[in-house]
């Protein structure tokens, strides 16, 4: 069996905005602007996720229910929802 050649990689066009560079990413496959045999793993410890916020009705009872939760876990209410709805993404 022969082993293939890999035919020669493109060169990565240059975006006018990141909305067209966006557009560009998901319609193309990176694998032909780049080598990834030679990619080395990088560490990002400083990198925090971007975030939205939203508004969020609950009725009072659920609402005070999530803050003794959170109370007795010593964690912010908010952070606890976030971990809970996490989790419950996760398992599905």
């Amino acid at each position: 069996m022969t082993k293939q050649a890999k035919p020669p990689l493109k060169a990565t066009p240059k975006f006018a905005s990141e909305k067209d560079e966006r557009m560009y990413w998901e319609s193309n496959d990176s694998t032909a602007h780049l080598d990834w045999s030679k990619a080395q793993k990088a560490s990002l410890p400083n990198l925090k996720p971007t975030t939205k916020t939203i508004s969020l009705r609950l009725p009072q009872h659920l609402l005070d229910s999530i803050k003794t939760a959170a109370n007795s876990r010593d964690v912010p209410y908010q952070s606890l929802i976030k971990v809970w709805l996490q989790e419950k993404v996760q398992s599905h």
